[in-house]
């Protein structure tokens, strides 16, 4: 069993020794060290790949997209056509004619099922592979990854861009995102802390360094501090770290990338936060988050579904395509894992306002990187797209699946706040068919 986060849930000191510690953490301005944890030195480095999880928030129509039903009655096919690809056999929408091109790099997950068809429920599940619970708080699968396999010391090991939904849930906030405003094509692009903004330099910033270092030192010896409290000279350690780093802030500038590079994802926020994942994973960040979600990219498509989906669908296809090139083209392909879904589908039948509603009980998503078998359909739904045909694939088993490519097993068990240890993914398997099983 993995090493355990220690003292996550003890009671700590009173509440005014708790006020004056965190005020002391914060007299070096660390924007950072609520989200950086910092493991001991001597931590065991294990190899892994890294993950990139693109989260299309709203629940994206899955008969619109990668499970269309052409044979289908018009009030369920809908508008759009299915298009051949790059493998035999697998059709996707028209309007993602990139992807089309490259879906020997990518498998088509279909026939995955839930219950939970309300956005906030279902994002909870989905971003975490668990069902949600009232007594347990399941964590995201970057804040895992921080946990299990952190980055290098100067780097923050995942990274959310766009706020965090879940965060690190029992394992503790230590583990928690670094969180990233989505860059926009054109307009120059930092994080808060890591960019050094309000002409707060190097120097400056290692005066207050040592500020905060000395103050530390006279509160030695406070070994029952709650878990929030405790962390806090350990992230600030780090964010010192992150934010002197060069690696770091280069890995965030996007102004170093060519014009047609930056062009190439797209100029819109999807295809440049694709970029910034990218230039990321080649930095050492092992895992990076990026939501999808209103007001740009909104899938939740109660009304004018086909319209929006149009305009949705082209920065979709130009961004995901980009990406997969560039990890290729930069030989990381083969050790990133990636998986795209939202928290469920979309209602065979097409409403009156030319929409579709929720729909938990039919969806899809795609694997790719990695050890992942690309160019297949997995799972499969009925006629309709209402159901799955046969044997349901579900969140729990594409979460093992996904976790298995990054090279965490999903058996990983962990010590949680309800007093007894707790699989990773309790309900999932890896879906063998994925990796050519």
């Amino acid at each position: 069993m993995p090493d355990s986060p220690q003292n996550l849930f003890t009671d700590g000191q009173s509440s005014r020794t708790r006020r004056d510690m965190i005020r002391v953490g914060m007299l070096g301005g660390l924007s950072l060290a609520a989200s950086l944890r910092l493991r001991a030195e001597d931590t065991e480095r294990k190899e892994l790949k890294s993950g990139i999880f693109i989260f299309m928030e709203g629940g994206p129509s899955h008969l619109d997209t990668f499970d269309l039903k052409p044979e289908a009655p018009s009030g369920v096919r809908g508008e759009f056509k299915p298009v051949s690809t790059s493998s035999t056999g697998v059709q996707i929408c028209e309007h993602l004619p990139l992807m089309a091109q490259r879906a020997q790099h990518y498998a088509v997950v279909r026939g995955i099922a839930h219950n939970l068809a309300d956005h906030g429920v279902g994002k909870k599940y989905l971003l975490t592979g668990n069902r949600p619970s009232q007594t347990l708080n399941y964590p995201e699968y970057g804040c895992v990854v921080s946990h299990e396999h952190p980055s290098e010391h100067d780097l923050p090991t995942s990274v959310s861009i766009d706020e965090s939904f879940v965060g690190p849930g029992y394992l503790g906030s230590q583990y928690s995102p670094l969180t990233a405003d989505k860059p926009r094509f054109g307009f120059p692009y930092s994080v808060r802390g890591v960019s050094l903004e309000d002409g707060l330099t190097i120097e400056k910033y290692r005066s207050q360094r040592q500020l905060l270092t000395d103050l530390d030192t006279a509160f030695d010896g406070f070994e029952n501090l709650d878990d929030q409290v405790q962390g806090l000279d350990r992230f600030s350690r780090q964010a010192f770290d992150i934010i002197s780093s060069p690696r770091t802030r280069s890995a965030f500038d996007l102004s170093e990338e060519d014009s047609k590079e930056s062009a190439r994802f797209g100029k819109h926020e999807f295809g440049q936060s694709l970029l910034l994942a990218a230039r990321l994973i080649e930095a050492g960040v092992h895992f990076v988050t990026v939501r999808l979600r209103p007001a740009e990219f909104d899938f939740d498509t109660h009304s004018q579904n086909f319209s929006k989906l149009k305009a949705l669908l082209a920065p979709f296809d130009r961004g995901f395509a980009a990406l997969l090139d560039r990890l290729q083209e930069r030989n990381l392909f083969d050790s990133t894992a990636i998986l795209a879904t939202g928290e469920f589908g979309r209602t065979p039948k097409i409403n009156g306002q030319g929409g579709r509603d929720h729909w938990a009980r039919a969806m899809c998503a795609l694997l790719a990187g990695g050890n992942v078998r690309g160019g297949q359909v997995i799972g499969t739904s009925d006629a309709t797209a209402s159901e799955p045909a046969g044997e349901a694939l579900t969140p729990d088993d594409l979460a093992a699946s996904f976790y298995h490519n990054i090279g965490i097993p999903a058996t990983t068990e962990f010590q949680t706040n309800v007093g007894r240890p707790i699989m990773l993914v309790r309900d999932g398997k890896p879906i063998k068919a994925a990796f050519g099983g």
